[in-house]
């Protein structure tokens, strides 16, 4: 198939060409959703080199993953729900890295961390909510991020992070409020 083929053609189809390692189909694919998994690798984690490998990988994982791809959810979803997974377990793989400078400071050496506080009036919007969310728990952040950032519906949001409907309103609605708390502390 061409590349001029390729514009017209419907997911599903670009899916099809993509399983028959069709290279042009998969960087279109990656072209049409890589906003969506780059907002919520940044959600999740900030804007970090740690966000930016988390939306590289998601398309790595989905690549590996397109045979067993069942297309029960849509692609996009599908791709939020990976880089989601990937991006709580980098905040895992951050908070055994925060014990371990934990138990170094308890030895004596000091360790220098950011005040989110330090300045306020010169950081913009965007990056006051990107600190607010960073301190937000991973549960708290997930939804807020999904349905906030990334506009899904509190069922979409739910089926990515697979957990009951309620439970993500739930979520959402004690996630807004403590963003709200945080956001009031540092202005």
């Amino acid at each position: 198939m061409t590349t001029n083929q390729l514009l017209t053609i419907s997911e599903p189809d670009l899916l099809g060409e993509c399983r028959k390692g069709n290279e042009a189909a998969f960087r279109k694919l990656v072209a049409m959703h890589k906003k969506q998994v780059r907002r919520t690798a940044i959600g999740m984690l900030g804007e970090t080199a740690e966000a930016e490998d988390v939306a590289q990988e998601t398309f790595i994982r989905f690549f590996k993953s397109l045979n067993s791809f069942r297309e029960d959810a849509k692609t996009g979803t599908f791709l939020t729900r990976i880089a989601i997974n990937l991006s709580l377990n980098e905040l895992k793989r951050r908070k055994r890295k925060n014990r371990w400078l934990t138990f170094i400071k308890k030895d004596g050496l000091e360790i220098s961390v950011e005040d989110i506080s330090a300045n306020p009036d010169k950081m913009e919007t965007k990056e006051l909510v990107q600190k607010a969310l960073k301190i937000l728990a991973p549960e708290f952040r997930a939804v807020v991020v999904l349905r906030m950032l990334d506009g899904y519906s509190v069922k979409e949001a739910a089926e990515i992070l697979q957990l009951p409907e309620g439970t993500v309103a739930s979520r959402l609605a004690r996630g807004q409020k403590k963003l709200k708390n945080i956001l009031e502390k540092i202005l």
